[in-house]
C-alpha cells in the first residue's frame, strides 16, 4: 500500500501531493479496535483500582460538596474546539469516501474557528490557569511504570492518587496538542490556496515540494484525529468517566469522585470556600 500520493510538476519533478486516502480507514479501524479491546479488558481482565494510601480525614473534611474543575471559559473553549474539529473532519473526509457536497467554505471557516480557539487557549492556559497541571510530572511517570508492572503481575509499589488530571488525560492532551497544532499551523498556510475575504490568494507562497510536505503533514494529523476523537468520545461515555464528562458541562465534580480518585496534596482546592462564580478561572 502506498501511503503518499505523488505527481509530476510542470518542471518534471516527482513531488508529493497528499497522503493516500486509504489511511482514513486505517485510523477509523484502529480507533474501533482500541474501543473493543479496552472494553473486553475492562469487562473480563482488569482488576479493581488500588492506591497507595487513602487521604487523611483532615484533608477529606476540607473538600466541599462540589469541587470546581473547569471554569466557564475553559468549558466554552473545549466545546468550540470540539465542534470545529468535527466540522473539519466531516468536511475533509466525507467527500473522500463518496459523500459529495460543496465543502471548501465550511472547511476553512471551521479551520479559522479552530485556530482562534487554540490561540485563546494558549493565552488563557498560560496566564489564567495552572499551566503545568496538565503536563506529566515525575510522580505520574513513576506511577505509570508501577501500574504497568502490576498489570503484568510483577511486584511494584501501589500508585498514588492523581492530581487534577489523571496520567492518561495528560498523555491524551499531549497527543491532541501535537496533532491539533500540526493541523492548525499547516491549515493556516493552506488558507493562501483558497479564496477567502481575509487573505489574498497566493498558491505560489511556497514551492511544490514544500506544499506537498505541508499537505502530507496536514493529512496525517487529520487522519490521526479520527482515531483520537473516537477514543475520546468512547471514554467520555464510559460509566467510570462520566463524572469527568459532566464536569466539562457543569464545571464541577462531586466530593465522592474527588476523594476516590484525587490526592488533595497534589490537587490543591479552595477548602471550605464556595465555588467561584462562572467565568472565574481556578484551572
Amino acid at each position: 500500500m502506498h501511503f503518499i500520493q505523488w505527481a509530476t510538476s510542470p518542471w518534471g519533478q516527482n513531488v508529493p501531493t497528499h497522503i493516500a486516502w486509504g489511511l482514513i480507514w486505517v485510523s477509523a479501524i484502529a480507533g474501533l479496535l482500541f474501543l473493543v479491546t479496552h472494553a473486553i479488558w475492562i469487562r473480563y481482565f482488569a482488576k479493581p483500582e488500588k492506591f497507595a494510601e487513602s487521604p487523611s480525614h483532615e484533608s477529606v473534611g476540607t473538600v466541599p460538596e462540589e469541587v470546581k474543575r473547569h471554569s466557564l471559559a475553559a468549558r466554552l473553549f473545549h466545546w468550540v474546539m470540539a465542534a470545529a474539529m468535527l466540522v473539519l473532519l466531516f468536511t475533509a473526509f466525507l467527500p473522500k469516501v463518496g459523500v459529495r457536497f460543496s465543502w471548501v467554505t465550511y472547511h476553512w471557516i471551521a479551520g479559522l474557528v479552530l485556530i482562534a480557539s487554540i490561540l485563546f487557549h494558549i493565552v488563557h492556559a498560560t496566564f489564567y490557569m495552572d499551566f503545568w497541571s496538565i503536563w506529566p510530572d515525575k510522580i505520574d511517570l513513576a506511577d505509570a511504570k508501577n501500574r504497568t508492572l502490576l498489570m503484568l503481575g510483577k511486584p511494584a509499589a501501589l500508585p498514588r492518587r492523581f492530581g487534577k488530571y489523571p496520567f492518561e488525560n495528560k498523555m491524551y492532551h499531549l497527543a491532541i496538542v501535537v496533532t491539533g497544532l500540526a493541523v492548525a499551523c499547516t491549515g493556516g498556510f493552506m488558507l493562501f490556496r483558497v479564496r477567502t475575504p481575509f487573505l489574498t490568494r497566493n498558491p505560489y507562497l511556497f514551492g511544490d515540494l514544500t506544499w506537498g510536505m505541508m499537505y502530507i503533514l496536514h493529512g496525517l494529523a487529520g487522519v490521526a484525529l479520527i482515531a483520537l476523537i473516537t477514543v475520546h468520545i468512547y471514554f467520555a461515555v464510559r460509566p467510570e468517566k462520566i463524572g469527568i464528562t459532566k464536569s466539562m458541562i457543569f464545571g464541577s465534580i462531586t466530593r465522592e469522585h474527588f476523594v476516590e480518585h484525587h490526592d488533595p496534596e497534589r490537587w490543591k482546592i479552595s477548602d471550605s470556600h464556595p465555588a467561584p462564580a462562572e467565568g472565574t478561572s481556578t484551572d
